[in-house]
C-alpha cells in the first residue's frame, strides 16, 4: 500500500483549499494549482450560494476536483441544503463534498454532519466521495467519547452508501500526537483513509490566530512550547517539520490509514503551492479509497 501513497520522491500527495471569492476572482490561484488537483471550497458564512456554486464551477471547468464544504448547522432548512447540493452537482459538476457540523449564529434544523449524511441526499445526487472531520488534538466542546461514537456511527452509515468515505483532519503541529491518534482510532475500528491537515507556510502569529479561532487550544500551546524549533527566525514556519515524520512512518510500514495531506494555506495559496512544488507533492496522483472497506462487507 505504501507505493500507492508516497510518490517516487517519497512524498505525500496533497489537496488544498480556497475561498469562493478566490475561486471566482483570482486568476493567480489557477496559475498556482496544477490541473487535476483536489481543491476544497470553504464556507464560513461570508459567501453567497451564487459565489460558492460559481467558484466550484470555475474549478471544475479548469480541470480541478472541487470539494465544497457543507456545514450542516448553517442551512436554514432541509430544502436549502438539498437546493445547494442540487445546484453544485448539476451546475458545477461536483462529485465530492466535505460534510461538517459547522457553526451558525442561529443553527438550522440539521444539527450534525451525520444527520446531513443520513438524509441520503448525497447518495441520491451522485456524490462519489465524502470527507468527514477528524480531530487529532480533540475538538472544543465535544467529549472524546462523543467524537468516537460519531465516527463509528458514520461507519454504520457507510455500509449502506455508495460513497467512499475519508477523514480530513484539523491542522496540527505535533507529528507524534498525530501518529498516536492514528493508532487510537485504529483501535476504535476506523476503516476510513485519513487525509491529515497541515498548515502551509505562514507567520507564527497567523498560525496562532487561526488555531485560536478554530478552538485548537492544544495546537496553540504546542506552538508556544515548540515554536523555536518549528518556526526559525529567518525562514518562517516549515511544514516539513510535521510532514516529514509522517512520511517516514508510512515508508516504514506504519500509520497505514494515513494516505494524503490536506493543506490549509494560511500564508496564502501561492506560498503553499510553492512549498508543495518544491517538495514534489504535486507530482503524484492523489490516493483515494474508491470503495470504502465497509462496502465489500455490507454486500455479503
Amino acid at each position: 500500500m505504501t507505493s500507492q501513497i508516497l510518490n517516487t520522491a517519497g512524498k505525500f500527495s496533497a489537496s488544498i483549499e480556497v475561498s469562493p471569492k478566490q475561486a471566482v476572482e483570482r486568476d493567480d490561484v489557477y496559475a498556482s494549482l496544477p490541473a487535476g488537483c483536489t481543491v476544497y471550497v470553504t464556507d464560513i458564512g461570508n459567501a453567497t450560494e451564487e459565489q460558492i456554486v460559481a467558484g466550484c464551477k470555475r474549478l471544475t471547468d479548469s480541470g480541478h476536483k472541487a470539494v465544497p464544504h457543507f456545514p450542516a448547522r448553517r442551512f436554514a432548512s432541509h430544502e436549502a441544503f438539498e437546493t445547494r447540493l442540487g445546484r453544485l452537482t448539476e451546475e458545477a459538476g461536483v462529485e465530492q463534498v466535505l460534510a461538517i457540523a459547522g457553526e451558525a449564529p442561529t443553527p438550522g434544523p440539521i444539527s450534525s454532519s451525520l444527520d446531513m449524511i443520513r438524509t441520503g441526499a448525497f447518495d441520491r445526487r451522485g456524490i462519489k466521495q465524502i470527507a468527514v472531520a477528524g480531530h487529532p488534538t480533540g475538538a472544543p466542546d465535544i467529549a472524546p467519547d462523543v467524537i468516537r461514537q460519531f465516527l463509528m456511527d458514520k461507519h454504520e452509515v457507510a455500509k449502506d452508501s455508495d460513497m467512499a468515505f475519508r477523514l480530513v483532519t484539523q491542522f496540527g503541529f505535533d507529528a507524534d500526537r498525530i501518529l498516536a491518534w492514528l493508532e487510537e482510532i485504529e483501535g476504535w475500528g476506523n476503516q476510513f483513509p485519513v487525509h491529515v491537515g497541515i498548515a502551509g507556510p505562514a507567520k507564527t502569529t497567523t498560525l496562532m490566530k487561526y488555531a485560536a479561532v478554530a478552538g485548537l487550544e492544544n495546537s496553540v500551546n504546542f506552538l508556544k512550547k515548540k515554536g523555536s524549533s518549528l518556526i526559525p527566525l529567518l525562514t518562517g514556519y516549515n511544514p516539513d517539520k510535521v510532514v516529514n515524520p509522517l512520511e517516514k512512518a508510512i515508508a516504514e510500514g506504519k500509520a497505514g490509514q494515513l494516505v494524503q495531506m490536506h493543506v490549509y494555506p494560511f500564508g496564502g495559496v501561492a506560498k503553499s503551492a510553492d512549498w508543495l512544488n518544491g517538495r514534489q507533492s504535486w507530482s503524484h496522483t492523489p490516493f483515494f479509497n474508491e470503495q470504502t472497506p465497509l462496502k465489500s462487507e455490507a454486500a455479503l
